[in-house]
């Protein structure tokens, strides 16, 4: 099977190993590690100019002495899905080393009946995956050859279908040599994305938005997939990994289910740009830990 190449490199992220490898290193010596070891994140999938530093939040977490294998949950923002997509790809390309896909996973995946493929033009369209690809790749640098990873592409999902994806993932969730990234930004506001909602209680636009984000974020701490859907419905914040969320969070709800304890927390918030104007617009970023107990 080709290798995945690095399609993103140079425009949405440095292609040269060295100067993406000290951007990282800086990022992630400015964040703090105070929620983990991380079982699962959530983090932001824009240019790193613009989410770099949210997103080492997340990845600081993670305890790369413990990671065998990382599975990246990315939603699809070109092709329409039913469900979710494995790469054909035996490895993905990165500007400081390649990463391996584990093709036991995706076959042990196949036989749930629940999984396609996607070609290899629609894995390498997808920024969704490959903007996590160099952080998993800087973090578990020191056992570079002793982990694979298992991107999954989610499609536009309902709630009970990512109650299905849940319940397939969670022994993998349930095991401490599994990672779990869940590619996400949040609030996509302004009139080039359709999404214009504003309570003007809160004063400037960009503090309505932070709000309405907060909230959500809130309710994404209660590891409580109904009330996240309930928030969805009420407000149709464009949170686009919404679908990689919900499935994460139904296979925890699955995990609790049989017992296991577990508690998410987010650790950083920000925006692209403020907005103060109909005419403005901004893409929000967290980041998140999830940790067992």
């Amino acid at each position: 099977m080709p290798d995945r190449r690095a399609t993103h490199a140079g425009s949405w992220y440095s292609n040269s190993g060295n100067q993406l490898n000290q951007q990282l290193e800086n990022w992630l010596d400015k964040a703090e590690l105070t929620y983990g070891p991380a079982r699962a994140i959530i983090a932001p999938h824009a240019g790193y100019s613009y989410c770099g530093a949210c997103a080492a939040f997340a990845y600081r977490q993670v305890s790369p002495a413990v990671v065998k294998r990382v599975f990246i949950l990315g939603p699809s923002h070109h092709v329409r899905l039913r469900g979710c997509a494995l790469s054909i790809a035996e490895k993905y390309e990165t500007p400081l080393y390649d990463l391996k896909i584990d093709t036991q996973i995706n076959a042990e995946l196949e036989k749930t009946g629940k999984f396609s493929w996607m070609d290899m033009n629609t894995d390498e369209d997808e920024h969704s995956i490959e903007m996590h690809l160099p952080y998993v790749a800087k973090v578990m640098e020191a056992f570079r050859n002793q982990f694979t990873i298992v991107p999954i592409l989610v499609g536009s999902i309902s709630s009970d279908v990512e109650a299905i994806y849940g319940e397939i993932l969670a022994p993998y969730l349930a095991d401490s040599q599994n990672l779990f990234v869940i590619s996400s930004d949040f609030c996509h506001w302004g009139k080039r994305f359709s999404y214009t909602y504003y309570d003007d209680s809160c004063g400037p636009i960009h503090k309505s938005i932070e709000k309405l984000d907060k909230n959500g974020m809130d309710i994404i701490e209660t590891l409580n997939p109904s009330a996240f859907n309930e928030y969805l419905k009420r407000y149709s914040n464009t949170i686009c990994g919404r679908h990689p969320i919900g499935v994460m969070l139904q296979a925890v709800n699955s995990l609790q289910s049989r017992g296991y304890r577990m508690n998410f927390k987010f650790l950083k918030y920000a925006q692209s740009s403020q907005c103060f104007n109909m005419s403005d617009s901004s893409v929000s970023y967290a980041s998140g830990s999830l940790i067992f107990e």
